[in-house]
């Protein structure tokens, strides 16, 4: 039988997880020799995720994640290099060094950031929503959230908003099993994050965070529906990080057997094994893309640490817009190349054109609920 999905899919799967994996695992070395200051949360074990999802959804989308903010950046097509160098805190990076590790930025490839505050970015992507139906625009909104998130109350205030105005926006709860070094079954009454959304008349459901297939048609699944009008959804896609919260963290919460057995379930041999099976993709190929691979990361590695200290007069430099001020575009400013800028329409030009709070439909609604008689 013929397979659904595409060769130059698969590979390009294949390629974004195996570099977010060889950049995770250089960053981590780089920590280890003090290159990187302060907290740094490696993605290993989570690729499948950012990339299924990724190439789910269009590249106009817009994404926003927590403070383990690496891979999905690169996932989108964010410069290696320069997402090392903001690692570095050298002046090449993203944020010119200033945001460092949790704080990733892009706008040309409308990824809007890595949050420190647990649960931060959850409101900010419903913001996102509005601004997308506001605009009358058929974007969605893709926010990727940790386990130990689901239990911050501005979750619960927003799904209820965001749910309320139907909008376009695609929650997406990392689950990796463990908040810090707690595991969620001790700390949520209902650890099945999903389910959360029955009380938001939200769809919601589980997915494989291991298998970068299901994550692509799930999430593809996901978009169309939120396009479509439907409202919000919420996925809970089941992962496991093979290293530990942050590089300060042994795990010792967890056994070494433990870690062995969920290593089984890499989800990077496993898009390689199902391309080969279906002769779409062959040994050589894989070759080429790991020496390929291998190469951009030891060359990303390279430009960070030769790149230059951001400079004292940059200390209060970007903290506040000056009106008429043009945005600072990273990759112009590092690499000299001309991009495709985002622009959007002021809200001069834009109104309302649903009703926020339907009186008539909320008095349906209470009636339904028994709340009038």
């Amino acid at each position: 039988m013929a397979s659904s999905y595409s060769k130059d899919l698969l590979l390009t799967m294949y390629r974004k997880m195996i570099l977010i994996r060889r950049f995770e695992e250089r960053a981590g070395q780089a920590y280890g020799r003090g290159k990187i200051a302060g907290f740094c949360h490696l993605y290993i074990g989570q690729e499948a995720v950012a990339v299924g999802t990724n190439e789910a959804i269009r590249p106009d989308d817009y994404m926003l994640s927590a403070y383990r903010d690496h891979g999905q950046p690169l996932a989108r097509g964010s410069d290696a290099g320069m997402v090392m160098a903001e690692l570095f805190g050298r002046g090449t990076g993203y944020s010119k060094g200033k945001g460092g590790s949790m704080h990733i930025f892009d706008i040309e490839h409308h990824f809007y950031g890595g949050y420190g505050i647990v649960g931060g970015q959850i409101p900010l992507a419903a913001g996102m929503a509005f601004a997308s139906r506001y605009r009358n625009e058929d974007r969605v909104t893709v926010c990727y959230f940790g386990d130990a998130a689901a239990n911050q109350g501005a979750l619960h205030e927003t799904f209820n908003m965001a749910a309320k105005w139907k909008l376009p926006v695609i929650y997406i709860c990392e689950n990796n099993r463990y908040g810090m070094g707690t595991a969620v079954g001790r700390v949520a009454a209902v650890p099945e994050i999903y389910k959360r959304a029955a009380a938001y008349n939200m769809r919601g459901e589980p997915v494989d965070g291991m298998d970068c297939l299901k994550m692509y048609e799930t999430v593809k699944d996901a978009a169309e529906y939120c396009r479509a009008g439907k409202g919000p959804v919420l996925l809970e896609a089941n992962t496991y990080r093979f290293r530990g919260h942050s590089m300060a963290d042994p795990a010792n919460y967890r056994t070494k057997q433990e870690v062995e057995e969920e290593r089984k379930n890499d989800p990077i041999p496993k898009i390689k094994e199902f391309a080969l099976k279906k002769k779409l993709g062959t040994e050589a190929e894989f070759d080429a893309i790991d020496e390929e691979v291998n190469t951009q990361v030891e060359a990303a590695v390279k430009f960070a640490d030769e790149s230059p200290e951001p400079s004292l007069d940059e200390l209060w430099r970007d903290t506040i817009v000056e009106e008429g001020e043009e945005d600072v575009r990273p990759r112009e400013r590092v690499l000299g190349m001309k991009v495709k800028w985002p622009s959007y329409p002021s809200g001069q030009e834009l109104k309302v054109t649903w009703d926020l709070e339907p009186r008539e439909q909320a008095e349906k609604e209470d009636k339904k609920a028994g709340l009038i008689r």
